[in-house]
């Protein structure tokens, strides 16, 4: 049985099968991160985990100049959003480092990048009926991390979340969790090796494996300013790919 018909029929494939009718767009424009704004709150409120003293769900660092947003599609209706950080020892700048500066410093300070995904939500209205979609709207997280060949994927998340990203993400624990001033409850701080886990992570779950032009499609910044209206996935071609070259030496 070959790689591709085994994946058909598992969890992985069920995700494929999800990700064949998403579609990304990076939010750039005012009208965009009014609704990735809407989402955001109906999202945070329906989980009880507003900011405290919030007034807006869109701050300073969302037009950060390595700061990247994603609208996630299924079928053309926006159902849920992340935010990703590039965050190098020449620019800081993310959510992570606003919660655990200390520890992101000294990632940072040994000359480590990092990718720092943040402002994740997803549409309630979606949540029970789509479960691949925690999956796939972390996904630009990882294309991120090999586009930008970045050391470590940080996780600060609220301690209940733990388990699915040291089983997903094969993460460990750099911060137990701890109560924070920001929001007012606990999270705790994780991080995913990024190079050493791939191999493993796209074996495992190659609905988040990606082609490099996808890659440069969502991170590339050029010159002319010109973005794609929409990013289709390119994870099925990309693993269909690797299997092929697996099959063909062994």
């Amino acid at each position: 049985m070959t790689y591709m018909s085994t994946l058909k029929n598992s969890f992985a494939g069920k995700l494929m099968e999800v990700l064949d009718h998403v579609e990304y767009r990076r939010i750039e424009s005012s009208e965009d991160m009014e609704d990735v704004a809407r989402l955001r709150y109906k999202a945070y409120k329906a989980h009880s985990v507003l900011p405290v003293a919030a007034k807006t769900m869109i701050d300073a660092i969302d037009f950060d100049e390595q700061a990247y947003i994603f609208g996630v599609y299924y079928y053309e209706e926006l159902v849920s959003t992340v935010r990703v950080h590039h965050v190098t020892p020449d620019h800081r700048v993310c959510q992570s480092t606003g919660i655990f500066p200390d520890e992101i410093h000294a990632f940072l300070d040994a000359g480590m990048t990092l990718i720092d995904p943040a402002r994740f939500a997803i549409d309630p209205d979606f949540e029970l009926e789509m479960p691949a979609l925690p999956y796939l709207t972390l996904r630009p997280a990882i294309v991120g991390a090999i586009y930008f060949d970045a050391d470590r994927v940080m996780q600060h998340i609220r301690p209940a979340h733990a388990a699915f990203y040291k089983r997903v993400f094969y993460a460990d624990t750099i911060v137990p969790p701890r109560m924070t001033e920001t929001y007012g409850f606990e999270l705790t701080l994780l991080a995913s090796r990024s190079k050493e886990i791939r191999g493993k992570l796209m074996q495992r779950y190659p609905f988040f494996d990606s082609e490099p032009y996808e890659r440069r499609m969502m991170f590339s910044r050029d010159v002319d300013g010109t973005l794609p209206l929409t990013i289709l996935p390119t994870a099925r071609l990309a693993a269909g790919g690797r299997s092929a070259i697996e099959e063909q030496f062994g």
